[in-house]
């Protein structure tokens, strides 16, 4: 492949952000996180100090309707296994964990949980759920997650008996699909990690923290049980639009609880800021971020429906004859089951929108979770520093011969960013280069960053490299 670059600009240095240190629910919290002008994307990083540790944390839904996309997540998971695998010396050294979305009537500021509600394995909703705990669902591990380290002799130690993939499938699909039709995912991921004696030993202070949600609906984490009050005038019927009438607010035809509720479609739509029944979201990615001294240590990956587009339909809830206020789905495919479908995840994407530059989203409603995985490995060997772009690269001039790229590539350590020249412009050290290299980098055009340099940078650097992309 012939690779011309034709255009470098410097990237304007990003401003760090900072955290509440794990704020109470009721406390002020940061303000979302404005997207980069910049319209190159982060397609490389590279530290200057090699970290292997990995540890997963995949939040699934385990409510009725995700039979489908639960056995599509375990059919899929050895793709996510083999672009991992491509990492220098194989399989980062990874821990896996499973937890599902229901945590049952316990509100984010409840003392204890509310009343049962519905058919308990079939939706139903009761104390604690499964309160964040790790589940393995009977599949052969030892211990409540997987455990997969490399040795200096290059032998494995694993605490699970077979192939990882066909294992963590085992766990996807005994997740089931019986569990609390009102799904938690952000109370369950924070039980997961504040510091739960369940999990003891799953996260790792220096690894890098990848968390996963797998779900068909949008999060419905609550401060009270009190959202899952009877039917009544204030709260309507008692189903799952509670948790889009309270907890996302939208810019057209929903700046109130009582407009989320009339049908028509909507925009500009967000999570709820000090709704009186729905958690904020930004606690949330506050409670992620000050989990890790360094925040470049978090990313975060969906597998949901898209946030768009975004409309309420009359129709009868699941159990019910009865037409109401009903979020309408924003994809939908022919699935085993039948028709699958997937409400817009508004509250998640607003938690990725968190953290710029670290996040992978991908439509539940895919024929397969296999590009979705994909893509959230390709997230996890950048942040660990695999040299690959992954991508297929924007043609800055067409008319030209060779692929000539829109990049540019910058050392960054703290807030002190040092931009570093194309060696095609500047052949002094340090200058940067595109190498193909289709052994190691199987994805997009096959090429990888290489930085010649006269001397080695420090430890703390982070090399950046962003490209325009088509």
């Amino acid at each position: 492949m012939s690779i011309r670059v034709s255009v470098v600009i410097a990237a304007v240095a990003a401003v760090g952000c900072g955290d509440d240190g794990g704020a109470p629910f009721d406390a002020p919290v940061d303000t979302l996180i404005d997207a980069p002008a910049d319209p190159r994307v982060l397609v490389v990083e590279l530290s200057a100090t090699v970290n292997r540790n990995v540890d997963l944390l995949f939040v699934l839904d385990d409510s009725p309707s995700m039979v489908d996309k639960q056995t599509q997540l375990a059919a899929n998971f050895p793709s996510f296994i083999n672009v991992l695998t491509t990492f220098p010396d194989g399989l980062p050294d990874i821990h896996v964990g499973v937890v599902t979305t229901d945590v049952g009537t316990k509100g984010a500021i409840d003392v204890t949980p509310g009343p049962a509600i519905g058919q308990i394995g079939n939706g139903g909703c009761s104390g604690t759920g499964d309160g964040g705990n790790l589940q393995t669902f009977g599949a052969m591990v030892t211990g409540t997650y997987i455990s997969d380290i490399r040795q200096t002799n290059g032998t494995r130690t694993r605490n699970y008996n077979g192939d990882l993939a066909t294992v963590f499938g085992a766990m996807a699909r005994g997740a089931g699909a019986g569990g609390c039709g009102f799904e938690q995912p952000l109370a369950a991921m924070r039980r997961a990690l504040d510091n739960n004696p369940q999990n003891a030993g799953f996260l790792r202070p220096a690894a890098l923290l990848g968390v996963v949600f797998v779900t068909d609906e949008d999060d419905c984490t609550f401060k009270t049980s009190a959202m899952l009050g009877p039917e009544s005038a204030a709260l309507g019927p008692l189903h799952s639009f509670r948790c889009t009438r309270f907890g996302v607010t939208c810019a057209v035809a929903g700046t109130t609880s009582d407009e989320m509720n009339e049908i028509g479609p909507k925009t500009g739509c967000k999570g709820s800021v000090d709704s009186g029944y729905m958690t904020d979201v930004a606690p949330y990615a506050a409670f992620l971020r000050q989990l890790k001294a360094d925040p470049r240590l978090v990313v975060v990956g969906s597998i949901t429906g898209p946030s768009m587009p975004f409309a309420v339909e009359l129709r009868p809830p699941p159990g019910s004859t009865t037409a109401s206020s009903s979020l309408a789905p924003s994809c939908s495919y022919a699935g085993g089951q039948g028709l699958e479908t997937a409400d817009p995840a508004v509250r998640l994407h607003a938690l990725l929108d968190q953290f710029p530059d670290a996040t992978s989203r991908s439509s539940v409603c895919e024929q397969d979770a296999a590009d979705g995985l994909v893509g959230i490995a390709q997230l996890v060997l950048r942040r660990l520093g695999m040299p690959c772009l992954g991508v297929t690269l924007a043609d800055a001039a067409p008319g030209q011969p060779g692929l000539q790229v829109d990049c540019s590539v910058e050392d960054v350590v703290g807030s002190t960013v040092t931009p570093i020249p194309a060696c095609a412009n500047n052949p002094t050290a340090p200058c940067w280069t595109l190498q193909a290299d289709a052994a190691m980098c199987g994805f997009g055009d096959h090429l990888k960053l290489v930085v010649t340099r006269s001397q080695p940078p420090a430890p703390t650097t982070v090399t950046q490299m962003r490209c325009l992309l088509p």
